[in-house]
């Protein structure tokens, strides 16, 4: 693991039994001493603390309309103090990456996937030029769950008042924090950017507080999946549409009508008004075992030719059973439907369902 880079919680990793992996260019815990199952409970049912400190946190100084012909999401109409999931777009329509956009008066702060953080640096400058300020000197904490406010309220007081999407910048013991009311859970909870010399201090002070466990990538990913959230290069890439994804939620109304120069606008427009071919769907498979990532989805137990393909499945932990996301024909994307996966060779059914999961928790 010579190459990879480090975040500036890894020596508290290491302390804390961490099993350290290889992931998007990094060293990151997949799970710690507790295991996945734990860890994913105990998120669900206190709180988790999850260093998401490979991210990228880039500063905008520049027009919001500047950023709309990158996205097809509404920045300008963006009110200060609060931020929204934006998607890079190529001209065919397909997603370059998913981001969080937050309105931080003076400026605009993204906050982009680690496996695409140096591409869409570039991708920005590329258009945006000199308005493209990269963070390169502060950690990145989520702290997620039911337990979150009243922990983190103890530590920085003015968090409790914020409302799910809020942004603010919160004096704190460990400077200031620049705090979102988000996550990738399906829980309510923060992401907490703090200058990488107070990281470790604040992880330390936050951990004090009984209610929380560190979390690894591996919960991660199984809480991403209960709350039917999608992993970049896993459910959505650029050979899926933001409508395909099920994400056509994310492109507001004045994007759709008024503004719609954005790349791909004529692909994503078309879909959004008389469908996609594909859907993003939900999967309950029978029986106790997942259908993991690369399933073949079939219409029935015989065909020869199969329909869709699972992008992501584990054992979900709260709903007691498995699960999976994966694209399937709109015509058999209907909840209720029942379609076949290919698991070792043999053909085993799953009901198309909404999704989420899980319903989510977020604090409105």
């Amino acid at each position: 693991m010579s190459d990879l880079k480090r975040t500036g919680l890894y020596e508290l990793h290491v302390e804390l039994g961490a099993r350290m992996v290889p992931f998007a260019g990094w060293e990151m815990p997949v799970q710690y001493p507790l295991g996945v199952m734990k860890e994913h409970l105990h998120t669900r049912a206190a709180a988790g603390l999850f260093d998401v400190s490979h991210m990228g946190q880039v500063i905008l100084r520049c027009p919001p309309e500047a950023l709309e012909a990158l996205v097809p999401v509404d920045v300008a109409g963006l009110a200060e103090g609060r931020q929204r999931y934006g998607l890079f777009t190529d001209e065919s329509g397909g997603i370059l990456d998913d981001l969080m956009i937050a309105n931080r008066g003076d400026h605009l702060f993204l906050v982009v996937n680690a496996a695409m953080a140096e591409r869409d640096i570039a991708h920005l400058r590329e258009h945006l030029g000199d308005a493209v300020e990269p963070v390169t000197n502060r950690a990145l904490l989520a702290l997620q769950g039911p337990k979150a406010e009243e922990t983190l309220a103890r530590i920085a007081p003015g968090v409790a008042e914020m409302r799910f999407m809020d942004v603010a910048v919160i004096p704190s013991d460990f400077g200031d924090l620049w705090v979102s009311r988000s996550g990738y859970t399906g829980e309510d909870g923060y992401e907490i950017s703090v200058e990488e010399t107070n990281a470790d201090p604040l992880a330390r002070a936050i951990l004090a507080h009984d209610a929380v466990e560190t979390i690894g990538l591996g919960a991660r990913d199984s809480l991403r999946l209960e709350a039917g959230l999608c992993l970049y290069g896993t459910d959505i890439d650029t050979t899926t549409t933001p409508v395909e994804a099920d994400l056509g939620w994310a492109i507001q109304k004045v994007r759709r009508t008024e503004r719609t120069d954005f790349p791909g606008a004529d692909v994503i427009l078309d879909q959004l008004a008389n469908g996609a071919p594909r859907k993003r769907v939900g999967l309950l498979p029978e029986g106790r075992a997942p259908m993991r990532a690369g399933t073949v989805l079939y219409a029935d137990e015989t065909d020869a030719d199969p329909i869709g393909t699972i992008t992501s499945g584990a054992f979900g932990p709260s709903i007691e059973g498995p699960m999976s996301m994966g694209y399937l024909p709109a015509d058999r994307a209907t909840p209720g439907t029942t379609v076949y996966g290919d698991v070792r060779g043999k053909r085993r059914p799953a009901t198309v369902t909404p999704l989420p999961f899980r319903p989510a928790t977020y604090k409105r």
